[in-house]
């Protein structure tokens, strides 16, 4: 695989975060939408219970297959890579029918008016990720071959046609709202499924015919498919075993972990729904307030952390300690990991400085006046700012822990994530009923730190006999400390004096002391941005020439 391994992930990072972006801004506005439309209630059973559904189905059965099958993905005999990623096909149906009777029939019920509804929602939800699992050998090999744009064009058709469905039903049927999630759902699944088969349809055939004429076709000469009933498990030629089996213990090794983390990721979600601690009304508010707060997280650290663990899993191998390994790649690991540390960390800070004295505004500007009635959402996304930064750490070092630990430690690590996840339940639902919803955010902070800590250890153990010090990147620099803890002092300044007077004076103060933040850090990472502009230029020139 000729392809640049860190160019494409840095691709992958980029292109993902603007779909992030469109992703959650057309979620907003839907959100919204759905308010005016037709009340909380209906958006609690589709944002908590229905979503939760989809979650558990796919997490579950694709995200251990698809870690596992990403793996060193330039050694693959990729017969057997597409029968083992074909698993979670017969995966998904069994756990779709086993979770749509648990959600139908033991779950807390909604209201009689929505039930029908709510029941067709949770088969259209099955029928939606059967077909996203039967389309995961494709998103699988366009992901091992780079095709970055492919992906981000295709996720976002995916996206604008399922919220341009719904829109649409539900203006002309307000009272079918669920019934018009749920013939969403189906529609785009399906959707993206042609939209992956049929451009490998054209693609395998120009492939076959043209070589690598042009610059669609170039640096493919290893790709390993000349048709598409490749894709399908058994047509592709092998002469190995039909499964590899180092890849199936790899796969069983995450699906514990998965398992797990699925828990601790969706902790919240499960106890409102297992336990009636919450209102469906409550739900809908503290999802708003949750997707408000993870803006940060979804837009950027998600994709980062995407794209870091696809770049550690192709430098980093997972067998070999790293004396044993090219010195380059150790090298220039260290080197990323420790400039994303430095990132991450950089922009968590900004959030928890600004999002104390601007989440009152920000609400307000979103919902209305209606929205910040009361100081429970403020207080609400106040908080998550401080889960934010733990976010960021979390999600940069888990990408590293997960892509390089070996079966063996791996397993080891599932056990330990047994016990923060019985912990981190056991804790959200003490706190919950205790401080109310706050009590969830504390909970993830508590399970966040303690993740960390592991995730900072194995780290340190795995560089400790080396000369590379790649957790240097998390200590933020002492005068980029000073003047965002200056910020924090004026903004909540502003926030008291300013906000009363005007909203607009209160943001314009708040930019320019974010502008001083910026200049602040680009200062003391010049050498970092020269290299990024460095980069940058040689890539123009390339395409240039």
């Amino acid at each position: 695989m000729t392809r640049n391994i860190l160019k494409s992930s840095l691709q992958n990072a980029s292109f993902s975060i603007i779909f992030q972006i469109l992703f959650r801004c057309i979620s907003f506005v839907l959100n919204a939408f759905i308010i005016r439309t037709v009340g909380q209630d209906v958006l609690g059973i589709m944002n908590v219970r229905l979503l939760l559904l989809e979650s558990t189905i796919l997490f579950l059965s694709k995200e251990p297959l698809l870690k596992a099958c990403l793996t060193n993905a330039k050694a693959h005999n990729w017969a057997q890579v597409v029968n083992l990623i074909w698993l979670s096909v017969p995966l998904s149906m069994i756990l779709s029918s086993v979770l749509a009777y648990i959600w139908i029939n033991l779950l807390s019920p909604t209201d009689a008016i929505y039930l029908s509804q709510y029941k067709l929602g949770c088969y259209a939800v099955a029928i939606s990720c059967l077909v996203e699992q039967a389309t995961q050998s494709v998103i699988l090999v366009s992901q091992s071959y780079c095709f970055v744009k492919l992906k981000i064009v295709f996720e976002t058709i995916y996206i604008l046609a399922r919220t341009f469905t719904f829109v649409y039903l539900v203006v002309y049927y307000p009272s079918e709202a669920i019934n018009a999630f749920s013939i969403a759902q189906v529609v785009s699944a399906v959707l993206l499924c042609v939209l992956y088969y049929g451009f490998f349809a054209w693609y395998i055939p120009k492939l076959n015919q043209e070589g690598q004429k042009g610059a669609l076709f170039a640096d493919m000469g290893d790709f390993p498919f000349r048709s598409l009933l490749n894709f399908f498990p058994g047509f592709m030629f092998n002469e190995d075993e039909k499964i590899n089996k180092n890849l199936l213990l790899l796969t069983i090794s995450f699906v514990k972990q998965s398992i797990v983390k699925q828990i601790l990721t969706e902790g919240e979600k499960y106890v409102m729904t297992i336990s009636p601690v919450l209102t469906f009304s409550q739900q809908s508010i503290y999802d708003i307030v949750n997707n408000l707060g993870s803006l940060a997280a979804r837009f950027i650290f998600r994709p980062i952390e995407e794209s870091a663990y696809f770049y550690f899993t192709q430098m980093i191998h997972r067998d070999l300690p790293l004396k044993k390994q090219k010195e380059q790649n150790i090298a220039e690991a260290s080197q990323v990991l420790s400039q994303l540390c430095r990132v991450v960390v950089s922009i968590g800070l900004v959030v928890v400085v600004f999002g104390q004295s601007y989440s009152y505004t920000l609400l307000y500007l979103y919902g209305g006046q209606k929205l910040v009635a009361s100081t429970l959402p403020t207080t609400l996304l106040q908080f998550h700012c401080f889960a934010i930064v733990l976010l960021a750490v979390n999600g940069v070092t888990e990408a590293y822990v997960f892509a390089t630990m070996n079966n063996k430690q791996l397993d080891k690590y599932n056990y330990l994530m047994v016990i923060f996840s019985i912990g981190f339940l056991l804790i959200s639902y003490v706190l919950t009923n205790v401080l109310g919803p706050v009590g969830f955010i504390l909970a993830n902070c508590v399970n966040m730190v303690a993740r960390i800590g592991h995730s900072l250890y194995f780290i340190w153990e795995k560089y400790h006999n080396s000369n590379y010090r790649p957790l240097e990147g998390l200590i933020p620099t002492s005068r980029f400390v000073i003047v965002l803890f200056l910020a924090g002092i004026f903004t909540k300044y502003s926030e008291i004096y300013l906000l009363p007077k005007s909203i607009l004076l209160h943001i314009g103060f708040g930019a320019i002391l974010f502008l001083l933040v910026l200049a602040t850090w680009a200062l003391d990472n010049s050498s970092l941005l020269r290299l990024g502009y460095e980069k940058y230029k040689r890539r123009i020139s390339i395409k240039s020439d």
